[in-house]
């Protein structure tokens, strides 16, 4: 290559990887904030708080009838109960929440479930924290786990899975 056509390149991105990831938080951190301005955006977290009420209470019923009516151990329970809801929470979201019915279900389905386990890792790690560690009661201890994991699904859907801008 010659020089002329090396400078009309764009920049390299950095090649740092933490440089990377910082550079992606700001990008995160900056559409976040433009997107509390606008009003749609809270009716749909609205939306998305209604639909996850009934996702979580579906969770809970399941888990608790996992664990105390077939004795399953917490954490297969907390699957088991993850993927009951997580089937009702898409369903809703899709055709309600996002009214991204347009898209291709079984793109939106597979991303979906992506940013669904990435919340029930979160889930996931703070139940064990809570039972195993500090030795709260497994109902309420899952209570607070799926509270807490909420804010990575509805950042990750609204941004990737059910994207704005159609």
């Amino acid at each position: 290559m010659n020089g002329a056509a090396e400078e009309a390149s764009p920049p390299p991105r950095p090649a740092d990887p933490g440089a990377r990831a910082a550079e992606a938080t700001w990008e995160l951190v900056r559409r976040v904030h433009l997107g509390s301005r606008k009003p749609s955006n809270w009716l749909q977290l609205f939306k998305f708080g209604v639909v996850g009420a009934s996702g979580y209470a579906i969770n809970l019923l399941v888990f608790a009838g996992l664990t105390e009516g077939l004795d399953v151990h917490h954490i297969v329970a907390a699957v088991g109960a993850f993927c009951v809801a997580v089937s009702n929470n898409f369903l809703w979201n899709r055709n309600w929440t996002f009214d991204a019915t347009e898209g291709h279900a079984g793109f939106q389905a597979a991303r979906f479930l992506t940013v669904s386990v990435a919340g029930l890792g979160v889930n996931l790690a703070v139940l064990a924290a809570l039972v195993d560690l500090a030795g709260l009661a497994e109902l309420p201890a899952q209570a607070l786990a799926v509270a807490v994991a909420m804010p990575v699904n509805f950042v990750g859907n609204k941004l990737w899975t059910f994207p704005s801008g159609r």
